[in-house]
């Protein structure tokens, strides 16, 4: 899509616009090898939450996440880039806020904000591969990571 600076920005077949389509060297082995995307993540989560579930017997949802740059902010955040047993997605359009104005556009991407929180948590120099967030009620469901990507014929930027 883009290429300025040693930086490509592409879309990779999963639909994420990232960096480098999403190869990353650090966090990896000191930059000897790279690291890809998995091929499926919200299958991988899936994959993570059976396991976790037949291992220890708990029922939770699970988010695979990347660190990305956003378009008009610095720095780097996480977002979810698969998601296993709960809505990726909270829609309130229609509710109406404290002051009664309807709300017409707020759908929170409550597994990026939730990504956001553990990356927070687990630190990215720390060696933390996953943590538990308690005391959020996310709502179950079969959603996934796709849901987040913004379709093509809503994007106003390409």
């Amino acid at each position: 899509m883009r290429r300025k600076r040693n930086v490509l920005i592409t879309e990779t077949k999963h639909g994420f616009i990232c960096a480098n389509s999403g190869v990353d060297v650090s966090n990896v082995d000191g930059g000897r090898h790279a690291i890809l995307l998995p091929a499926d993540p919200d299958r991988s989560a899936a994959r993570l939450r059976r396991e976790l579930k037949k291992q220890l017997g708990i029922e939770i949802a699970v988010i695979v996440s990347d660190s990305f740059g956003r378009a008009w902010r610095e720095g780097l955040t996480e977002v979810a880039i698969g998601v296993a047993g709960m809505r990726p997605l909270v829609d309130y359009r229609g509710r109406r806020d404290p002051h009664g104005y309807p709300l017409h556009a707020t759908v929170d991407a409550v597994a990026d904000e939730l990504a956001c929180a553990a990356g927070l948590v687990c630190g990215k120099l720390a060696g933390t591969p996953a943590c538990i967030i308690r005391g959020y009620a996310y709502r179950r469901g079969r959603g996934g990571a796709r849901e987040l990507i913004r379709p093509a014929q809503k994007d106003l930027f390409r």
